[in-house]
């Protein structure tokens, strides 16, 4: 038994795959989907998103201020992956996967209705990288569908479908194995 070694490379998965709504006033709202994003702060509650810059959204993003992270389910996840390789330039995506703008509270740019959970964002800092800047940002709201809500007031997030995104492939999230804090609780 042996280990190869490959040149550097991302293989830090899985990943959320995630749908980033945005949009400029006047114009047809946009979404693009990002495999690079993540919690990089609790308090103040703050999220990254890494973009292209020859994408389409990146500018909308840079000029606004403000973003939509809209998490990915089962259902969504043809509309993620278009999402991901066709250009707000040439198509409307809402309207080609029929999807749904929602009003945010805190910002302009819409969220995705049909997504269990839309994180509302406000740019902090945008760090250039190579390939990609990283939009450092302040999440001002979470929106959530009610839908998923138990009995007791509970969030069932996991119940919602969640989608991840492994070295080029979607999966659905499985089975529980665990807990926080399961490996010490007596």
């Amino acid at each position: 038994m042996g280990r190869e070694y490959w040149k550097p490379g991302n293989m830090l998965y899985p990943v959320p795959a995630v749908m980033v709504s945005c949009g400029r006033k006047g114009e047809t709202p946009n979404i693009i989907t990002v495999a690079w994003c993540g919690s990089i702060c609790s308090s103040p509650a703050m999220l990254s998103i890494s973009v292209r810059p020859e994408r389409y959204s990146y500018d909308i993003i840079r000029e606004t201020g403000e973003f939509v992270v809209n998490l990915t389910t089962k259902e969504l996840t043809y509309a993620t992956d278009y999402c991901g390789v066709k250009s707000g330039r040439d198509v409307d995506k809402f309207k080609e996967m029929n999807l749904t703008p929602c009003a945010s509270k805190e910002i302009d740019a819409p969220g995705i209705e049909e997504s269990p959970v839309n994180i509302e964002c406000k740019v902090k800092d945008i760090v250039k990288l190579g390939s990609h800047d990283m939009f450092i940002a302040e999440i001002v709201s979470v929106n959530i569908d009610d839908r998923y809500m138990d009995e007791n007031g509970k969030f069932m997030l996991n119940s919602t479908g969640l989608v991840a995104y492994s070295h080029g492939e979607y999966y659905l999230l499985g089975e529980k194995i665990g807990k926080f804090g399961y490996s010490v609780k007596k």
